[in-house]
């Protein structure tokens, strides 16, 4: 018989209201030990509140909270307060109360030291001089290098980059502790929870599972009890389908579960339609999209972010931009957007280019103007796909409901005024998008919504993100910079690219040697290996690259003339067998390249 699960903390019929509005309304749940809860809901909706309640940190307005006697606990709230005039030594290894020969020798501890890079900002370093997302760093650290009960983490994986959120789903999923993460990173959240708390209205609603068994038991409760209105139906309906038509481990769920969705989805469409989008995208944007020849980007410290780089958007290509914090990502946005020049090279920009940026600052919302008025202010109406809409329905789609509408920007928290810039971006409808970490201080549904809009919107995409769930969601592919001065394409995904993060080790300084030009990595020869295969290796390579690269051009050139034989049938039926054709050949060749690039890439 097994032995009940000791309970951490406990919260009876718990209320907590600001003002009139109550955040939470007689809530009682509880954690036990070595439970792990995702805890996800709309911004503003209660979730810092209920994670600050079930610390201690603040009181209930009605109801008690209960903690077993003893419980080692840490807490790392948004706020990053440290102790002025410590240092991260202080801050991190100060409480642990050991020698430094015993905690260097501690191989947990070590891995938390590395994994956060907490190692990159020297332990005698004072605090007071690092940045926002340092301090949360060290703070997050300070936590994870206790041997602790619970861990209550709010919104960590806000400034670690892919790499490092990889680094810390794993490492919390090794743990014993319990875990209680209020966070909208999906991916993350699919990985680390095997509970997930949704707060709205006041309630507390419990599933079992991450992010994806929550869409399933959150869209079959809606099917079922028939209350939530048609617009939030069907965008449930259009995630669920994306995540039954992913890959295998997505769906590894109840057969109960599969069942309900599969009815639910049953007539749902693709995400998107990627051949009418194209071909939408270059009646609109005309061959040229914007071209980068030949061109050397420089990051401030005029360090060579990419050098010799020659870089073509298509019209309506979708491109994921990844790469470790500092590899000079949003540099080279700034190239492409204009604000930084490449020299030696030139950028070129075709005729029709109407260029959408958001970037990471918000110092370009009028602070003086409401809601409403700072999106009317850019126009009344626009069109999203073949859809006009108003500019007060685009911002209830991205948020802000009606009454909300009419608050001045000054009282807008961060995450609505990075709504705010977002919808100002959609309302001037531009056919390039330059997206600067879209998903920074936006909720879950909110980048429902986001990517909802960019399925229907035809036009070239450029999106920086460490929300791995987005760049798979809305990309067609990924290119990333690895700090070697070149643009890396990577086939595999995020997946490839941690694959050769993996084995990199410390990321290369940027501008410093390596390759240049957007081709995928090569390494030199590794002790031992056989340096003809290898170099007959990288001539199969660099052919099937070329091979990729006719495809494309073809399959492009494929998606053209069905666009044009809308009204032949016998000439669709050709093209679409060309097309299944040279796509399957493209495949093919990828999963070759992928093959060879593990064994010597």
């Amino acid at each position: 018989m097994t032995a009940p699960a000791t309970s951490l903390v406990n919260a009876e019929k718990i209320s907590k209201s600001f003002g009139i509005r109550p955040l939470l309304d007689e809530v009682s749940l509880g954690v036990q030990a070595g439970q792990r809860i995702g805890v996800v809901g709309l911004n503003g909706g209660g979730k810092t509140t209920l994670l600050e309640l079930l610390a201690g940190i603040s009181e209930p307005d009605s109801g008690r909270v209960s903690q077993v006697g003893g419980l080692r606990m840490a807490v790392v709230t948004q706020r990053g307060e440290l102790p002025v005039g410590a240092t991260v030594g202080d801050v991190v290894l100060g409480p642990l109360g050991v020698a430094e020969h015993e905690w260097a020798g501690d191989v947990r501890i070590r891995g938390v030291l590395t994994g956060l890079h907490i190692d990159r900002l020297g332990l005698d370093q004072t605090v007071d001089a690092l940045s926002g997302g340092e301090r949360r760093r060290v703070a997050l650290a300070a936590a994870l290098v206790q041997d602790l009960d619970l861990i209550m983490l709010d919104e960590p994986t806000n400034h670690l980059d892919v790499e490092g959120v990889q680094w810390l789903a794993d490492h919390l999923v090794s743990r014993r502790s319990a875990l209680v993460v209020v966070t909208h990173d999906r991916w993350f959240l699919d990985t680390v929870a095997g509970r997930t708390w949704e707060v709205h209205g006041g309630r507390v609603d419990e599933y079992e599972g991450g992010y994806n068994d929550w869409v399933f038991a959150r869209a079959e409760r809606s099917r079922l009890a028939d209350v939530a209105e048609e617009r939030r139906q069907n965008l449930a309906r259009k995630e669920l389908a994306w995540l039954r038509r992913g890959p295998q481990a997505r769906t590894s769920k109840p057969r109960y579960r599969v069942e309900a969705a599969e009815r639910l989805i049953a007539d749902v469409p693709p995400p998107r339609d990627s051949v009418a989008l194209a071909s939408f995208a270059r009646r609109r944007l005309g061959k040229v999209v914007i071209e980068l020849e030949d061109a050397t980007v420089r990051a401030p410290d005029d360090v060579p972010v990419v050098e010799d780089l020659t870089w073509r958007l298509a019209p309506g290509e979708r491109i994921g931009l990844v790469g470790v914090n500092g590899s000079g990502k949003t540099t080279l946005l700034r190239a492409l957007a204009g604000a930084v020049d490449v020299r030696p090279g030139k950028r070129v920009v075709g005729q029709t280019v109407s260029l959408g940026w958001l970037r990471q600052e918000l110092d370009d919302l009028p602070i003086s103007m409401r809601v409403i008025e700072a999106v009317q202010e850019v126009a009344g109406r626009v069109m999203l796909g073949d859809k006009e809409i108003s500019a007060g329905q685009l911002a209830e789609r991205l948020g802000f409901a009606p009454a909300r509408q009419q608050t001045p920007i000054a009282d807008l928290s961060g995450g609505e005024r990075r709504r705010l810039q977002l919808t100002r971006v959609l309302m001037a409808e531009p056919n390039v998008l330059l997206l600067d970490e879209p998903t920074n201080d936006l909720d879950i549904d909110t980048l429902q919504q986001l990517e909802d809009l960019l399925d229907s919107w035809a036009g070239t995409l450029v999106v920086i993100s460490h929300d791995r769930y987005l760049i798979e969601r809305i990309c067609d592919s990924t290119w990333a910079l690895f700090g070697d001065g070149a643009l890396t394409n990577l086939p595999g995904g995020i997946e490839q690219y941690l694959q050769i993060r993996a084995t990199m080790g410390d990321p290369v300084s940027v501008g410093r040697g390596g390759a240049t030009g957007a081709t995928p990595v090569m390494t030199t020869a590794a002790p031992g290996r056989d340096s003809a295969a290898e170099r007959d290796a990288q001539k199969s390579m660099k052919r099937l690259e070329r091979r990729i690269a006719k495809l494309d051009v073809r399959a492009g050139e494929l998606h053209e003339q069905l666009a044009a034989a809308a009204s032949d049938t016998g000439r669709l039926r050709d093209l679409d067998a060309e097309l299944t054709g040279v796509v399957a050949e493209k495949e093919t060749a990828e999963m070759e390249w992928l093959e060879l690039a593990d064994e010597w890439g």
